[in-house]
């Protein structure tokens, strides 16, 4: 049975929302960036080599509909004669399509596909796009919890588990320390594409100016300077009265695309490629979508229960940070220790584009286990409308 080896994996840096570095720029043509990037990054794979092209987003609409996947390619370049196409499960977009690929090399269907992911939150996420007819009205009153904003079920995980406060502005805080470590040391460096980009910035007295060739070559959303003092000012989003969640304890909206190059591990070696990883599995798993912050305690074991793994032989967990209520709960749960979670940080720091967030934990950890000398480890996250999902990778 053929192997699955991830040989390349590119991302655009992120950009806050709306205010961001990405304001003006399509979500098509980020991925299109991140898409060609990731191919220059192993030139022995000609494009037309390409399988399929599998890109991931959580709100496939907009200047993100049409098949971004397919769009994507063609401003990368590649011939019409490679397909693309689209794959939406919100925030685990982007490993899904990592998943779909490797399951089709190992299926010996081909033996190379690019996947990854793309989210604009700026140009999508508003009100032209986003309307009030999209929920059921039966669904609406049978299991409201579907249509729950995210920010309200990490207010229920943070209430219904005990998570407090205090616990997690201490988790935001920590994340955004290793996130700037990380940056200092030159660990995103190898990740990143910079990307020459026109934005909108508004002034003081309230007009926009428009910046023409903005080179953009890191991330935008860390505050290294972030104290505890700080974060507990910071009021409630999602219930003003009682609630815990603010803006300094849950990811931030961002602009971003990331793309990975997955072969079989025969190709791999007949092109000399040094693969950055392998794949291993992948496991999803459904939960009440209330509490949908929760995903990741039921995908998990599911994983290491296939691969005939304890989180013992687990040497980094890429959780997401969607929530740091959800992020506590799952850790503790898990029994996750410190130093194997997020150790570069995560999304509370970085930022989340919904669709790409995937693909780029899937890079950063396999840098991070080649790095240190690791050898296993997951990526997993929480799913909107109650879904976990988690990827298993090995760096030989």
């Amino acid at each position: 049975m053929p192997e699955a080896v991830v040989v390349a994996s590119k991302r655009t840096p992120l950009a806050k929302g709306y205010r961001g570095s990405f304001n003006l720029t399509r979500p098509d043509d980020l991925a299109a960036h991140a898409i060609r990037a990731a191919l220059d990054d192993v030139p022995a794979i000609a494009d037309e080599e390409v399988a399929d092209v599998i890109m991931g987003c959580g709100l496939p609409e907009g200047p993100s509909g049409q098949n971004v996947g397919r769009i994507a390619l063609l401003l990368a370049g590649l011939p019409t004669s490679v397909p693309g196409m689209t794959v939406n499960r919100f925030c685990s977009s982007g490993l899904q399509t990592i998943a779909i690929a490797a399951q089709r090399v190992i299926a010996g269907e081909a033996d190379v596909f690019v996947a990854g992911g793309v989210e604009s939150i700026t140009l999508v996420q508003n009100e032209r796009f986003r309307s009030a007819d999209l929920q059921n009205p039966v669904l609406a009153e049978r299991i409201p919890g579907i249509y729950y904003s995210m920010g309200l079920t990490a207010e229920i995980v943070a209430k219904r588990y005990g998570i407090s406060r205090e616990d997690q502005d201490r988790y935001a805080l920590m994340s955004q320390q290793r996130v700037a470590a990380a940056q200092e040391a030159g660990w995103f460096d190898d990740d990143i594409a910079p990307i020459t980009v026109d934005r909108a910035v508004k002034g003081k007295d309230g007009t926009v100016e428009v910046e023409e060739g903005v080179l953009v070559d890191r991330d935008e959303c860390n505050r290294p300077n972030t104290t505890l003092e700080g974060l507990a000012k910071l009021e409630p989003v999602f219930d003003p009265e009682d609630g815990t969640v603010t803006a300094g304890n849950a990811s931030q909206f961002a602009d971003g695309a990331s793309a990975t190059v997955v072969t079989s591990a025969e190709r791999a070696a007949k092109l000399g490629l040094e693969p950055l990883g392998y794949f291993r599995g992948f496991q999803i798993g459904g939960v009440d979508p209330d509490e949908m912050g929760i995903g990741p305690v039921v995908a998990v074991p599911r994983l290491l229960e296939a691969a005939g793994l304890t989180l013992d032989d687990i040497d980094a967990v890429e959780l997401n940070e969607a929530f740091a209520s959800q992020v506590l709960y799952c850790q503790r749960v898990l029994e996750i220790p410190d130093e194997k979670l997020n150790p570069m940080g995560g999304s509370i720091a970085l930022g989340h584009p919904y669709g790409m967030t995937g693909s780029r934990m899937v890079g950063q950890l396999l840098r991070y286990l080649k790095r240190t000398g690791g050898r296993f480890g997951i990526v997993t996250m929480c799913v909107g409308g109650g879904q976990g999902a988690a990827g298993l990778f090995e760096v030989a």
